[in-house]
């Protein structure tokens, strides 16, 4: 079984979006705020690192809640997460949203 490394990320202000690199390529779930939300929008892998992809996303969502910001998930795959953890990342919905 593989040992999840420690994933570096980046937040890239001037394109509002998060970035890190698996095998020296970029991953980016790109981002709008508004508010104290922020919606992710879009997330992109590199080809042959999708089994990664989770662990890219729980990076971002603990980097959301450590802001103390709500999160708004828009894109399907990152939507998709979202509802297979619903539990776990429940609060970090606003208020009234539901996934």
């Amino acid at each position: 079984m593989a040992v999840m490394s420690e994933i570096k990320l980046t937040d890239n202000e001037f394109l509002r979006q998060f970035e890190t690199t698996f095998d020296g390529k970029l991953a980016k779930i790109e981002y709008a705020l508004q508010d104290r939300k922020i919606f992710l929008t879009k997330l992109q892998m590199p080809e042959g690192t999708e089994d990664q992809m989770n662990d890219f996303i729980v990076t971002v969502f603990k980097e959301v809640e450590n802001r103390n910001i709500s999160l708004v998930p828009t894109c399907p795959e990152i939507a998709k997460f979202m509802r297979s953890n619903r539990r776990k990342y429940k609060k970090l919905l606003p208020v009234g949203i539901n996934i």
